[in-house]
């Protein structure tokens, strides 16, 4: 069976290059060995004109045609100065391709920043963009509303949370897309490689009869609900090479090292923001018509031993989970300016055929069971989130009748407001029973079977945990969908709990604990929780306009004081963007999504009185084929739960993926030189692994005798971003940065504890510093004739970890005697010089040389044997040298064969 592998975008690198009439965008690989051209014309006004001749060029045939364009394009024969082709702007992608009123324009990423890595595929966030007016000055017809669409559209602002990849699906989860790697021998039709020309064909090895190992090379359609350029992309994806198409989604991605013991595992965090429905805190509320939430965001965590790169022999682990608006037709109005409007009902709904759309979705995709978390209140003194809960709770049970009793939809209600409150009851506690429960009904996914350990030490919570179980793994089934009403706040520390739990199972599925629990206060928690409030404050800022108001820290009741000023900051700013700029971002979101397209026989974006009809399409027309109210799933999606309809190997499933028959070679499916691009010349300061977060470097104590495990619980002045306070008011200590060679800091232990009074505000400028730093002291002005014995010596417990002040045990004596005789038992010359030493002690202990040579010690060594095969090895690299080469091995004739076939063929 071949193996298979996800096929790597050709065009990565562009430059733009412009003519009077044309531009010519020039594609090329990472290493800038095969090329293609787009010739774009600029002398339409309103059309975009482009032509792909799908012809992959190499550096040659480029040189030439550059060469022959830039001399047609001069304007007078035999001056260089005066060409009429320029180079115009270098980018990494094409965003896509957008018309308002005027002509077409081109966006091009024109500087990307790497933010994670999986299994050797790259992924990147968009830093920079260029917008592009296609046509040329001469034929451009003005429009007086032109440059307000274009202002409106670039509020969305594309180096904010944009990431892309070129040879990762982000759409997809780590489940679908290693799935659809294992299936590819009978998913998709195989597009065999067909020569182009009798040069492409040539074989200079074609008399050898050596066979050429064949990989699959896939690639699928990606998932179009958290694709935010697929309207972009739509006018050109079927005329132009899949490789010219690069598809990037919108959310939060985040990756950070947890270092166990010198082994390093990677933790990623991934947020996909659905792109339909899509848009502020109180002008998207609810569902339409098409069942599409508000705020609806799909977390996953991938857990992976970042020892092994690749996706064939490294393990991999992932979970994912779901936020969204409560799916039911309901909205706030906000004309009142009150900071919690009131919530209404729009729409009533008897049958649920809103909230049937959403989970035939969910459905289709995760498979059973759904699992509802709701989280709003349930008592108040007047009707507000109440509303809420009183609906969904029907609509569930009315779906649920129809359902098979085995995936029926699960919902769990539960006030955590209300339990934040009462100081008797711990918030973080009874999530963590619900996170416990969720996790092993629905389980996770695993890519490689249950370890041998695991048999040897059984664990009780391991044989009860739910998914499916396979020959090659664990695959999760169905999914936690977790709501309040903002889907912010109390969903994010909802989630956290619900994802501390899944890691801890992940890490025991790699064999990295013995247990599958975590603990609060460890450097692995504490480094998940901080990936989790990055991931909280970036989701909040794009649907709320503002971080996270209550974090874990609120809810487990140890934020400090300074926290409640910071929490009233952000709630005046969330009040603030809701009620002034709200209704300009929503205006840009729907003018990129392309949910209203600007049209001179239609009103202008900004005089619509409510965006209500651009997302609920089918409200302005008679449905031709109404849904059933019973068997409100779609067909064929019962047969195959618990396992989600879209990994299946079915026909509709294969009309979305292809298969490409590619040589074990190929750069196209080369993952080593993707991820390690020798051909270019780097720094290792500026390499991604040095730059993200790392658990020893950033979370554990740099104190001598402590167990450096990220499993083991600390106090918060015992961890490594604590900071280092003043020990007097006269003294001002300072933070430097030291080379790697200086000797390690003074102990924290006793120096953070005068650090608690400090306000919080001086402990976040101190954490941002390096913690490989020594404190120094600055001499006051009249203390310059002080010597050194002046100050007061520190104590030894202080400088080396324990105290010396009173004298060793007897046994602790009698270990170093031993150790020092195991020196003296290693060379004999030393061992004669000194006897009556060993003989006292050799009642103690009795060792023998350790040493593989006869003849070991300070003054002489016999030299080592070589075997016949090492002897050969180098009889064969002198007679190479002389010309007397024996017969290549298979294997490197086979690589020096698709090396020359590659390189100059």
């Amino acid at each position: 069976m071949p193996s298979s592998a996800a096929i790597t975008s050709g065009v990565q690198r562009l430059v733009l290059y412009e003519t009077r009439a044309r531009y010519f965008l020039v594609g090329s690989n990472e290493a800038q060995t095969k090329h293609r051209v787009l010739k774009i014309d600029r002398t339409e006004p309103k059309d975009l004109v482009i032509i792909d001749d799908k012809h992959v060029y190499s550096q040659q045939e480029l040189r030439d045609l550059l060469d022959r364009l830039d001399l047609g394009n001069r304007t007078k024969m035999g001056q260089k100065g005066s060409s009429g082709f320029n180079r115009a702007v270098s980018a990494f992608g094409i965003v896509g391709f957008v018309r308002f009123l005027e002509g077409y324009y081109i966006i091009l990423i024109t500087k990307r920043r790497k933010t994670a890595d999986i299994g050797g595929h790259s992924i990147y966030k968009i830093e920079d963009t260029n917008m592009i007016y296609i046509p040329n000055d001469s034929v451009r017809v003005a429009h007086p509303d032109e440059a307000r669409y274009v202002r409106i559209f670039q509020n969305v602002d594309l180096s904010s949370n944009f990431y892309f990849s070129y040879n990762y699906d982000l759409s997809h989860s780590l489940q679908f897309n290693l799935t659809l790697l294992r299936n590819t021998c009978d998913l998709g039709k195989t597009e065999d490689v067909l020569p182009q020309s009798r040069q492409d064909s040539f074989d200079i090895f074609e008399d050898e009869g050596l066979p050429t190992q064949v990989v699959l090379g896939v690639r699928s359609e990606p998932y179009a609900k958290y694709v935010w350029n697929s309207k972009l992309l739509e006018k050109v994806q079927d005329t132009l090479h899949p490789d010219w198409l690069m598809y990037i989604i919108h959310g939060f991605c985040g990756q950070s090292k947890l270092l166990i013991y010198g082994r390093p595992v990677y933790v990623t965090l991934i947020a996909r923001r659905s792109c339909r429905f899509a848009g502020t805190r109180f002008l998207k509320r609810g569902a339409n018509c098409e069942g599409d939430v508000a705020n609806e965001v799909e977390t996953e965590q991938i857990v992976h031993d970042a020892s092994v790169m690749t996706f064939s022999a490294g393990s991999y682990s992932s979970y994912v989970q779901v936020r969204g608006s409560v799916p039911l037709y309901w909205s706030q109005d906000i004309s009142t300016m009150m900071p919690k409007p009131p919530i209404r009902l729009d729409q009533a709904d008897p049958y649920a055929t809103v909230a049937a759309q959403h989970f035939d979705q969910m459905l289709k995709r995760f498979g059973s069971p759904i699992i509802i978390l709701n989280l709003v209140k349930k008592r108040e003194k007047r009707k507000h989130e109440k509303i809420l809960s009183e609906e969904l709770f029907p609509a569930v049970t009315n779906l649920n009748q129809f359902l098979p009793p085995d995936h029926c939809i699960e919902y769990i209600a539960w006030d955590m407001a209300r339990y934040t409150k009462s100081k008797l009851c711990n918030v973080l506690d009874r999530l963590g029973l619900i996170a416990e429960s969720v996790v092993r009904r629905t389980g996770f996914f695993m890519n490689r079977p249950d370890l041998h350990c695991h048999t040897l030490r059984p664990d009780e919570r391991w044989g009860d945990l739910g998914g499916h179980v396979t020959a090659y793994g664990r695959m999760q089934t169905g999914v936690l969908r977790t709501n309040c009403v903002d889907c912010l706040d109390r969903t994010n520390t909802a989630q956290f709990m619900v994802g501390k739990c899944a890691l801890a199972y992940q890490l025991y599925a790699l064999g990295m604990v013995d247990k599958p629990r975590l603990q609060f206060d460890t450097d692995c928690v504490r480094l998940f929780e901080e990936l989790y409030e990055d991931h909280g404050d970036t989701l909040s800022l794009q649907y709320g306009g503002s971080q996270l108001v209550h974090r874990v820290k609120t809810y487990r009741k140890i934020a400090p004081w300074t926290q409640h000023s910071k929490d009233i900051m952000q709630t005046l700013s969330r009040y603030y963007s809701n009620a002034f700029s709200d209704a300009d971002r929503q205006d840009a979101i729907n003018l990129f999504l392309q949910v209203f397209q600007p049209s001179e026989s239609k009103p202008h974006l900004w005089e619509l009185p409510t965006d209500f009809y651009l997302h609920q399409k089918n409200t302005m027309v008679l449905p031709q084929d109404r849904r059933s109210y019973t068997f409100w799933w779609s067909d064929g999606i019962l047969s195959y739960l618990p396992l989600p309809y879209d990994e299946v190997l079915c026909e509709e499933n294969m009309k979305h993926v292809s298969l490409k028959r590619l040589d074990r070679y190929n750069e196209s499916i080369d993952i080593y030189t993707e991820f390690f691009k020798p051909f270019e010349l780097t720094c290792f300061d500026d390499t991604y692994c040095v730059t993200m977060t790392n658990s020893a470097r950033d979370f554990m104590p740099k104190t001598v005798g402590v167990d450096p495990s990220p499993f083991t619980v600390r106090k918060p002045e015992e961890t490594g971003k604590s900071v280092l306070g003043k020990s007097s008011r006269d003294e001002a200590v300072l933070q430097r940065k030291t080379a790697a060679s200086a000797p390690p800091p003074h102990s924290e232990e006793a120096v953070s504890s005068s650090s608690e009074d400090d306000s919080e505000d001086e402990r976040e400028d101190d954490g941002s510093v390096s913690q490989r730093s020594t404190p120094i002291k600055l001499a006051e002005p009249g203390d310059g004739g002080r010597t050194q014995e002046d100050y007061p010596r520190q104590p030894a417990r202080e400088t080396y970890g324990l105290s010396l002040s009173d004298f060793p045990a007897e046994e602790d004596v009698m270990i170093y005697h031993r150790f020092a005789h195991l020196g003296q038992n290693q060379h004999k010359v030393e061992r004669t010089s000194q006897l009556a030493g060993p003989k006292q002690l050799e009642s103690i202990i009795n060792l023998c040389p350790v040493s593989y040579f006869s003849q070991d010690s300070i003054y002489e060594v016999q030299p080592p044997r070589v075997d016949r095969a090492s002897q050969e090895v180098f009889e064969c690299h002198i007679q190479t040298g002389l010309g007397l080469g024996r017969a290549l091995h298979r294997e490197d004739l086979l690589t020096y064969r698709e090396y020359i076939k590659n390189r100059y063929m």
